[in-house]
């Protein structure tokens, strides 16, 4: 793997030392010191040599780029950076040699690119600052030195077609996920959107509904291929909608073209677990069926063993049971499913023992399956409209803190719990917590047009993909 470049302190690097103030004085050719008297006693001489010393030693550096011999460059290479990550990443080229890196800040704070071997490019949001860098055969690594940043992921590398190093698995700077190898493959198809409009609720009381246990590949964050197992062949598995009283009758098939036994397990019905939850081989199917008796957001899942593996692997969805007396009518209506990723070797099934870890850690947060989908794709608002979400949180191990940034609940219900926006209090909710497994239903308004974050609050997340964004309007608020 390239070595990375060292982090450095960040903002103090964005300027040029300038020479100490004793200095600059004494080039002016005024108020020269006057040679020193042979009086001048020997402890005072010694006082000022040290003052000098520390002086010295204290002023800041100035420092001078090497000279480079300019040289003609191979193309160049479009790096983006955004709050807070590097895009694309990685970056591929065809062969080793110098290229000319155009570096375009696309966040909203000052960001850099520092790349090994010392070549150092600083941008203010919308900026773009170009420089050459020298493409080894065995890649280049970079990052970002602003405090914080490095830390958070916003590393990168650049490889060279056919020599991508072996051990380049090992680094975490490589991609989102370290401990396994798993690097990001630059071939990858690209990840296909999910629409996170909720759907209506189904019509009728009696509803039959297949479901069909799905193995595939499926691209889970840029560059990232997993096999992964589905309900209908997504992930999330379709939202189901329907009332309270409703009779739902779930064929479930697992087709002939499955590896592995599959099961469902809802988490709005009552029934035996080792009844409609049994498991069947593939090439099987049965019928599970139950009533809604309660209204909510609710979880369903394969409960097949090991069944954080399953759930871990994408079979997961979302039933909205609503009230007897239905729900009010919004503006609009979204459902997320927050879930995690446990990355595997690319075009295989995740890995189970990370996803085993006493200590979660995944490596990716996702919300409806992707990561980063709804920030590069931003789900466009209305301002002043009356939004509705939906959310579960999928797991399954790791706690959501579902946080809009720039608006306020005013109507939460959480696992049958309510706020209501006419509360006489006047009380609001900037977070929902949701352990792996409970559900939620929010709702807001954006008071401007703007650009709106959706993240869990815990920011450690964020970083792996745990982020979407609402636009409002045009999403300038300046306009």
């Amino acid at each position: 793997m390239p070595e990375m470049p060292r982090p450095t302190a960040g903002p103090a690097l964005t300027h040029v030392a300038a020479r100490h103030p004793r200095a600059a004085h004494l080039s002016s050719g005024q108020h020269r010191p006057q040679p020193m008297s042979q009086h001048t006693p020997g402890g005072v001489i010694l006082l000022i040599a040290l003052i000098a010393l520390v002086s010295a030693c204290g002023a800041p550096a100035t420092t001078t780029a090497p000279a480079v011999t300019a040289r003609p460059t191979l193309g160049t290479i479009e790096l983006r950076a955004v709050d807070i990550g590097y895009q694309p990443e990685p970056i591929e080229v065809p062969r080793a040699g110098r290229y000319t890196v155009a570096f375009r800040n696309d966040g909203q704070q000052t960001h850099d690119v520092v790349f090994r071997g010392g070549l150092r490019l600083i941008a203010e949001p919308g900026q773009t600052i170009t420089g050459d860098v020298d493409v080894p055969e065995a890649g280049l690594s970079f990052l970002c030195s602003y405090p914080g940043h490095y830390e958070a992921g916003m590393t990168g590398i650049i490889t060279v077609a056919g020599h991508r190093p072996a051990d380049a698995a090992t680094d975490d700077h490589s991609g989102p996920a370290p401990s396994l190898g798993v690097i990001a493959d630059p071939a990858a198809p690209p990840y296909t959107l999910v629409d996170a409009t909720a759907p209506a609720r189904l019509t009728g009381t009696v509803h039959e509904i297949t479901l069909e246990t799905i193995e595939r590949p499926m691209t889970v964050a840029t560059g990232f291929v997993q096999q992964v197992w589905t309900f209908n062949g997504t992930v999330p598995g379709p939202v189901i909608r329907v009332r309270v009283g409703d009779t739902l009758r779930i064929r479930l098939v697992n087709p002939s073209s499955s590896v592995l036994p599959h099961s469902i397990d809802f988490h709005a019905s009552m029934v035996a677990w080792n009844d409609e939850m049994t498991s069947i081989t593939p090439g099987a199917e049965k019928v599970y069926e139950w009533r809604a008796n309660y209204a909510g957001v609710w979880m369903y899942h394969c409960g097949t063993s090991p069944a954080l593996h399953h759930i871990a692997n994408g079979m997961y969805g979302m039933v909205i049971v609503e009230p007897r007396a239905g729900l009010s009518p919004v503006d609009r209506e979204l459902a997320l499913v927050q879930s995690e990723w446990y990355l595997g070797p690319q075009g295989e099934p995740g890995s189970l023992a990370a996803a085993m870890a006493a200590a979660p850690a995944p490596d990716l947060v996702v919300f409806n399956g992707v990561a980063n989908q709804y920030l590069e794709h931003p789900i466009p608002i209305a301002t002043g409209e009356r939004v509705r979400v939906f959310v579960l949180n999928a797991g399954p191990s790791v706690d959501s803190a579902f946080h809009v940034v720039g608006t306020i609940f005013d109507t939460v219900i959480k696992e049958g719990v309510a706020l209501t926006r006419d509360n006489p209090q006047g009380y609001g909710a900037q977070a929902v917590d949701l352990a792996p497994a409970q559900g939620a239903i929010v709702e807001f308004t954006m008071a401007e047009d703007g650009l709106y974050p959706i993240v869990t609050h815990a920011f450690n997340l964020v970083g792996r993909g745990a982020i979407g964004m609402f636009q409002a309007g045009d999403g300038d608020p300046h306009r």
